[in-house]
């Protein structure tokens, strides 16, 4: 901010906090007050704390008191007549929450998303059921809950999203800004896609049968087969598949007319017609910022709890459950053993929690400076791994039933993971209870809402990042900006519509983001605690909460979660992943591809490094020194304070 001015207070901090956070002047503020020279104090401005720019102040504006005739700070002798305050920035302050709960529901809709009801479940009883819960504890603990902090008091303190911040903490690591909303944006490309899906299931719902839970309908083929334990002269063979699978794959989907990623076909217009209403809802409830999606998530982030519950309750009362409970928590202690159960504890909470995608740092920067972050970590990310918990009892009561339903093992009808569990599994359950059509609408409703959440966050962190990255292009354009990145989103969802969408998905999902984040991730965490220090970032955490984070969080900082974040990327590395859906391998040359993608996110880092080293003046050593020191600047609540300029006149 540049500022005119014709004589300023010595001293910055004496002054400031009598300024209320927010408050502005501007024009010129004229006064007739006298002062005489025992100290009275000069009283200007509007009162009652309103500005003359119509932001509103949380007390009467007032100048620095203090301000006399003698002593430090003195103007000189003889009565004070005039005060003229020259304010040359009209900035407004930093939007906030309107409440606290805005906050606390936004990050819990963040972290508790679609991979919470299919992911968690699924990984749970394929690592050892019960037994899972030790390591999985264990990363969270030591490795989720410690960068979920970190990053709530990151953004909280600098109230800066993902790209400004770095200038703070340490200026050359700002290409992991520039990563991160490029990965945001890689996973708006395919996450919606799948809300699509729910929302064309949802559309089929209205109906008094169920259209996945018959064979004659015209996508049908001759190997659908309809089989529970009612239908006593139907036989399963390997080659039958169910009305639901058929539903699924040949109508919704229609991955039959694409023989794999070499040949996508045309574009589903029903699904792209379900995503535009995606895009449209998103749209109207991020377009305003947090003041609106912050009243959204009050119904999009509790109204799954409410299924959820239904669903438990529902899928408890059903025969056969038991088994699918029992499958679920029977503990195999052998399967620790495994470094594959470890790896997918760490990489299971890791995705879930989200540190890493600017979500959190952009949340948390729109919250008061002295805000509980700490509390505020323990809760949600306590709330989210409840949830992930109580998500496997409402799949696997159903799964359960199925089994009991079929005469098969629970393990045989659980051979589905990822959507596959929920549009195939789970919608075919659902079609065989009584009042289907109640659960499959409040049920596919839910997996909307779930991830509807997720795609407000993840945009959420986008738009902060560019709006504070570039506030005097962007900030008064904010609706035309959003409007903009959601194009672009739809847009570079074209390719998941089309017949071959799902493979596109998955590798979206399987090599474009995962790797990329998490790399991201163990930079930021190294930026933070071992350039900008450790010491200096309690310090700050203290200066906000009055307590610094004990030794337990420091050595997580320092060494523990950098391991954490290793562990996983070697297990990447080590123990690539083979991608196989719907019977189709993926060649080698999509594995080059996803990587690609991956590493077009990550370059960011590499290349930002460099332009800043060649465009920093001085010698090598000089530059070398400017990249890794934060800029100097206010510390605590004092950044949002805007300085005035004052002119005492005497008489």
């Amino acid at each position: 901010m540049e500022m005119k001015q014709s004589m300023m207070s010595q001293e910055n901090g004496d002054g400031e906090k009598d300024k209320p956070e927010g408050s502005q002047e501007n024009g010129l503020l004229m006064g007739d007050s006298t002062a005489d020279d025992k100290g009275q104090k000069v009283s200007s401005g509007p009162p009652g704390g309103q500005v003359s720019n119509g932001y509103p102040s949380t007390s009467p504006q007032s100048p620095r008191e203090g301000l006399t005739g003698e002593g430090n700070g003195g103007i000189g002798p003889g009565p004070l007549r005039t005060l003229v305050v020259q304010q040359t920035s009209l900035d407004p302050p930093r939007e906030t929450w309107s409440k606290k709960m805005d906050f606390l529901l936004s990050v819990i809709g963040y972290a508790v998303d679609l991979g919470n009801v299919w992911r968690f479940p699924y990984i749970c009883y394929q690592n050892g059921g019960g037994a899972f819960l030790l390591p999985y504890l264990l990363m969270a603990v030591f490795g989720g809950v410690p960068l979920f902090y970190m990053e709530l008091a990151l953004g909280q303190f600098h109230r800066s999203g993902c790209i400004s911040i770095w200038k703070h903490i340490c200026p050359i690591f700002k290409g992991i800004g520039f990563a991160i909303c490029i990965i945001a944006l890689y996973i708006a490309f395919y996450y919606n896609t799948v809300m699509a899906w729910a929302l064309y299931y949802l559309l089929s719902s209205f109906r008094s049968t169920l259209p996945w839970t018959t064979c004659t309908n015209q996508w049908n083929t001759v190997n659908c087969t309809r089989y529970l334990s009612t239908d006593m002269n139907i036989s399963w063979t390997n080659s039958s598949t169910s009305p639901a699978e058929e539903f699924y794959t040949r109508h919704v989907l229609q991955v039959h007319l694409s023989p794999g990623l070499h040949s996508l076909g045309s574009v589903s217009w029903q699904l792209a017609l379900c995503l535009l209403l995606i895009f449209t809802i998103v749209y109207f409830s991020i377009w305003k910022g947090v003041k609106t999606s912050g009243k959204v998530v009050w119904v999009t982030a509790t109204f799954p709890y409410l299924v959820l519950f239904i669903l438990l309750v529902r899928g408890a009362t059903l025969p056969g459950a038991w088994r699918g409970v029992v499958f679920y928590l029977k503990p195999d202690w052998e399967k620790l053993l495994s470094p594959r159960v470890w790896i997918d504890a760490a990489a299971q909470i890791f995705f879930s929690l989200g540190p890493g995608f600017g979500v959190l740092l952009a949340f948390a920067s729109y919250n008061p400076f002295h805000n509980n972050c700490y509390k505020d970590a323990l809760v949600t990310s306590s709330v989210n791994c409840l949830t992930s918990f109580l998500s496997g009892f409402v799949i696997f009561t159903v799964l359960g039933y199925m089994a009991e339903m079929r005469k098969e093992s629970v393990d045989t009808v659980a051979k589905d993971t990822g959507p596959s569990l929920l549009f195939i599994i789970y919608a075919e359950a659902i079609a065989n209870m009584p009042a289907a059509t109640f659960f499959s609408i409040i049920f596919f409703l839910m997996i909307i809402m779930l991830g509807l959440d997720s795609t407000f966050a993840g945009l959420e962190g986008v738009i902060t990042a560019m709006l504070d990255e570039f506030p005097h292009l962007l900030a008064k354009r904010r609706e035309w900006f959003v409007l903009g990145l959601i194009s672009v989103c739809y847009l570079g969802a074209i390719s998941t519509l089309t017949y071959g969408g799902a493979f596109v998905v998955k590798l979206f999902e399987e090599y474009a983001t995962g790797p990329a984040v998490i790399t991201v991730v163990f930079l930021e965490v190294i930026a933070v605690s071992w350039f900008y220090g450790t010491s200096r970032f309690c310090n700050d955490v203290k200066l906000m909460l009055g307590f610094a984070p004990g030794m337990f969080w420091r050595v997580c900082w320092v060494a523990i979660c950098p391991c954490f974040l290793l562990f996983i990327i070697y297990s990447f590395l080590r123990y690539p992943p083979v991608v196989v859906l719907f019977n189709y391998k993926y060649p080698f040359w999509t594995t080059v591809l996803g990587y690609c993608i991956g590493v077009s996110s990550f370059i960011c880092v590499p290349a930002y490094m460099v332009y800043h080293l060649l465009t920093t003046k001085g010698t090598f050593k000089q530059r070398l020194l400017k990249s890794i020191t934060p800029e100097e600047g206010p510390r605590g609540p004092q950044r949002d304070i805007i300085i005035t300029n004052a002119v005492f006149a005497h008489l």
